[in-house]
């Protein structure tokens, strides 16, 4: 009969490799993921969460006519979150050990999502819908990658999307104020 492996490491090798491998920062030897493809996959979160905060911001600012005013906040709350949301990447970017790149040269090229001008409302909310949905699909196959490779990271995206999810409802919901139909068959 094989004797049973303990659940935890023993606690003194822990403090042993803690302080052996300290210029690793968060990033411990249980890390499942490869750090360099994180980071570069992050890269890509933090430009589309950028992207989306600046043209939220932009159609909170643009947004005409006389239906403008409840779309103009909802559009300014939405981007008050994807800069939050943007923050939170941009953390886990330093946990990685990498430089979060806020640059704006070539940011929509790393962005997931695209940055529309819209000149009516009624577009404003469709191009919004539009990233929205980009950034659940994108996001939920990140989550499906990182999975029990990088939990932390996983979690962290987990919850953005819980919050992108609600912004596509939310733009859906517009659409169907603004033009009377669903553009999008409910499920069965």
């Amino acid at each position: 009969m094989t004797k049973p492996q303990p659940f935890l490491t023993d606690i003194e090798d822990l403090r042993k490799m803690a302080r052996k491998q300290i210029e690793n920062g968060a990033v411990t030897p249980s890390y499942g993921g490869d750090v360099k493809q994180a980071i570069a996959i992050l890269q890509t979160v933090l430009a589309t969460e950028i992207v989306c905060w600046l043209r939220y911001s932009m159609n909170a600012v643009a947004a005409s006519g006389i239906n403008s005013e409840s779309v103009k906040a909802e559009f300014a709350e939405h981007a008050r979150e994807e800069r939050e949301h943007a923050e939170q990447v941009a953390e886990r970017l330093n946990q990685l050990g990498g430089k979060p790149n806020f640059n704006p040269e070539g940011l929509a090229s790393r962005s997931a999502s695209q940055y529309a001008d819209a000149e009516t409302l009624v577009d404003m909310i469709r191009e919004n819908l539009i990233a929205e949905r980009i950034a659940v699909e994108h996001y939920r196959e990140l989550i499906r990658f990182f999975g029990d490779k990088d939990p932390a990271t996983r979690v962290m995206i987990e919850g953005i999307l819980a919050k992108e999810e609600e912004h596509a409802n939310d733009m859906h919901d517009l659409l169907i104020a603004h033009q009377g139909k669903p553009m999008l068959k409910k499920g069965s």
